[in-house]
């Protein structure tokens, strides 16, 4: 019998070639959350490795967005009366709410999570923390605009009620807002107009929150990529698949491509994705994408100096520059990133009632940007570590409040790994990623 023996050094050769590199930080996930990490970790003198998953962008929330940094957001998502609104909207194929049905026990899992957490105790044991951690991070977003050298525009979000109930609603608000340090004046609609002289509106009244601010984020986030590699930051443009544990620590993450990446400390700010990473370390982090939808008008009819939210179409307007920004929906869609041109018209419909020098045709030929916003069912973001490793730092679940909560969230996570004591007072364990159980 003739046997073929192929010499080692031949088999030798054919192997693959594992290629491993080593690295103070690695952030898996590019997007707002990852880079505002990435940049306190670099001033801190960490040299950090940010690894993404997509390199062009096009499936995280962060790019194209609506740009405002909003301490008037002290109310998390899961609050009294969203899930009657949203059963209401889910029959109406153009209105900024949409559920989609399928057979996943974890979207039903979160579904129920976010039902117990639904209701007024909630939102009153929430609310000072989130107030505290935004205003904390419009303060550090005023810092790095001088920093980082990027327009950081100050002039308030005005909340935009085109009816009497909406207008009531809204005041409610403002007097929480008063209550948790956020400034919030009620308006009628002369006052709408003295505050924003350079657009007609169709409205009530609104009320402006004052210490609101608006950004392009596509420019912020160059700006955070600038200075992370001017320390000496490192991208790769990589999925991560798997991590190596050892005693208590993630020893490597392993790659796509097949490099291995050892690393002193593992951030995971993977967004919508960040599950997927966290059952392989044993922490179930309920989480669903929330998709929304945006469209930039480049030469607009009229141009607001706010940025505003249309209280009843839950429609987001930003001016950047010389551009018109409008944007809106939530989507529980796991990770679909579909576009449904049915909401889409919803949003141009409802933007054009409350701007009338607007027309839908002004929106022709515009293609549509998604994102994934990703929702915890308590609607508070998860930020800390990993139970039962030493080196392994979470970031993630903003929701709409990436870009808004990305400069506190990255400045924590530096404490946390620095072992720095924070400077804001807060609860950290409202915030810990394994409070779902």
């Amino acid at each position: 019998m003739f046997i073929h023996r192929t010499p080692l050094l031949t088999v030798l050769c054919l192997r693959p070639k594992v290629s491993k590199s080593k690295h103070d930080v690695v952030i898996v996930g590019g997007g707002v959350i990852g880079l505002c990490c990435g940049w306190y970790l670099s001033k801190a003198g960490y040299r950090v490795t940010i690894v993404d998953r997509d390199p062009s962008r096009k499936s995280a929330c962060s790019d194209e967005n609506a740009g405002m940094v909003v301490p008037s957001h002290f109310i998390p998502l899961a609050a009294p009366g969203v899930i009657s609104q949203g059963l209401k909207w889910m029959l109406n194929p153009k209105s900024p709410f949409y559920m989609k049905p399928r057979l996943d026990p974890a979207l039903w899992s979160w579904c129920w999570k976010f039902f117990r957490h639904a209701n007024s105790t909630h939102v009153e044991n929430s609310k000072h923390l989130l107030s505290a951690i935004s205003l904390e991070s419009r303060r550090l977003f005023v810092e790095l605009a001088e920093e980082l050298d990027f327009e950081l525009t100050k002039n308030g979000l005005m909340m935009l009620c085109q009816t009497e109930e909406g207008l009531e609603e809204e005041a409610k608000v403002a007097t929480m807002a008063k209550e948790v340090g956020v400034e919030a004046e009620v308006c009628d609609a002369k006052r709408v107009g003295e505050l924003d002289p350079d657009i007609q509106m169709d409205v009530t009244g609104g009320v402006w929150f004052s210490q609101d601010c608006h950004l392009d984020p596509l420019v912020f986030l160059e700006k955070l990529r600038e200075a992370i590699r001017s320390r000496g930051g490192v991208f790769l443009d990589a999925e991560c698949t798997s991590f190596a544990q050892r005693n208590g620590r993630i020893a490597s993450i392993e790659t796509r491509t097949g490099e291995f990446l050892e690393a002193e400390h593992v951030i995971i700010a993977g967004g919508a994705w960040t599950p997927d990473l966290t059952r392989q370390l044993d922490l179930p982090i309920p989480m669903q994408g929330g998709k929304g939808y945006s469209l930039t008008l480049k030469k607009p009819a009229e141009l607001p100096r706010l940025c505003s939210l249309l209280k009843e179409a839950r429609v987001a307007v930003t001016p950047m520059g010389g551009k018109l920004r409008v944007g809106g929906t939530m989507e529980i869609c796991g990770t679909d990133l579909s576009v449904s041109r049915k909401r889409v018209q919803g949003i141009i419909e409802s933007f054009c009632k409350f701007f009338p020098a607007f027309k839908p045709t002004d929106f022709e030929g515009i293609e549509p940007w998604s994102g994934l916003r990703p929702c915890t069912p308590d609607g508070l973001p998860c930020i800390g570590p990993v139970h039962g490793f030493h080196n392994v730092t979470v970031a993630t679940g903003h929701a709409m409040l990436g870009l808004s909560l990305g400069p506190v969230t990255g400045n924590l996570v530096a404490d946390l790994i620095t072992q720095d004591k924070p400077e804001l007072d807060i609860e950290l364990p409202k915030l810990a990623p394994n409070r779902f159980g």
